[in-house]
């Protein structure tokens, strides 16, 4: 993700966590590699208040340059920033940078000040920018806030723009299932799209199905279990009763990082109905080779793909009548 949207580290399959508030801020050079590493682990685990872990991509430009932010309560001692330091085998001998933090909730902070964003047929923005709300876009408001998915990062827009082509194309989902939700906004623009559809989003962070709940009121969203709605679920990947339950899937959007996609692979297509899609992202162009070899391991076949930077989306199509 990016210096907007960075997977953060307490969930497995690269979803957002909770905010936290923090006084001071520790940063060190990392890479993507590390990054998504790190997202696979949470290594204070055993403290009772755990640090913050928030990597970032500072440059899309430069997409294997990245920070990691720690935010702490209290200042750090030697032995926190040594074991900070142990995360990043490359800053071995980098210098951490430490500063003080006033009080507040360090994700909309990181967050503020986004600009609007067009992909396909939609808009997304935050109140400050409400005045320039396109007339023939499909709009969603989406402000800075506690989760990943404000629609700025190439990935997020990649799957949006996905989906409005995917629509284009005349394909017709009728269940669709995100994984990851976040924010939301990947469900609530399927839902603009296949106003008839049961769509189901999960994520494995309580928070993010807070923050999504919160961000349907405020866009118009019908939450619910009917068709034409949006139902949210805390999940840790496909494992859960309710996915079971409402799938086979003809749609599945997966925008989290390219090792859980892999690991998710098996998962998903079983999930997914006979010639039904996935839409993934969260993968840097490097790693798409290997995304989509364990894809056709599992039965499926690419169907699209849009490359937005260094950042592709793809689309694949599960075999079968």
């Amino acid at each position: 993700m990016s210096a907007e949207e960075a997977p953060t580290v307490q969930a497995p399959g690269g979803e957002a966590i909770a905010a936290a508030t923090a006084s001071w801020k520790i940063t060190l050079p990392c890479t993507r590699a590390e990054a998504e590493a790190l997202a696979l682990d949470d290594p204070f685990a055993e403290l009772d208040e755990p640090p913050v872990l928030n990597p970032r991509e500072p440059d899309p430009a430069r997409p294997d340059e990245w920070l990691l932010e720690v935010y702490v309560e209290g200042e750090p001692d030697a032995a926190t920033l040594g074991r900070v330091r142990a995360l990043i085998p490359s800053a071995r001998d980098a210098t951490p940078r430490v500063e003080r933090l006033p009080d507040q909730d360090w994700v909309t902070l990181s967050q503020s000040g986004l600009t609007p964003i067009r992909a396909g047929r939609f808009f997304v923005y935050t109140a400050a920018h409400a005045d320039a709300v396109p007339a023939d876009a499909i709009a969603f408001r989406i402000e800075a806030g506690r989760a990943f998915g404000t629609g700025q990062h190439a990935t997020t827009a990649g799957c949006l723009a996905m989906l409005d082509r995917t629509r284009r194309q005349g394909v017709r989902p009728d269940a669709i299932l995100d994984v990851g939700t976040g924010t939301g906004i990947l469900a609530f623009a399927a839902l603009k799209l296949w106003r008839r559809a049961r769509v189901l989003a999960s994520d494995i962070d309580p928070v993010s199905i807070e923050v999504a709940t919160e961000n349907a009121a405020v866009n118009g969203i019908a939450l619910g279990r009917r068709h034409g709605a949006l139902a949210l679920a805390v999940a840790d990947g496909l494992d859960d009763p309710l996915i079971a339950a409402r799938g086979p899937y003809a749609l599945v959007i997966a925008n989290i990082l390219a090792a859980p996609l892999i690991a998710l692979a098996p998962a998903i297509a079983a999930a997914t109905s006979a010639g039904g899609d996935v839409i993934l992202a969260g993968l840097l162009a490097n790693q798409a080779d290997a995304v989509m070899a364990a894809y056709r391991r599992s039965g499926f076949r690419l169907a699209d793909r849009i490359d937005t930077g260094n950042w592709p989306t793809l689309r694949m199509r599960r075999r079968g009548r």
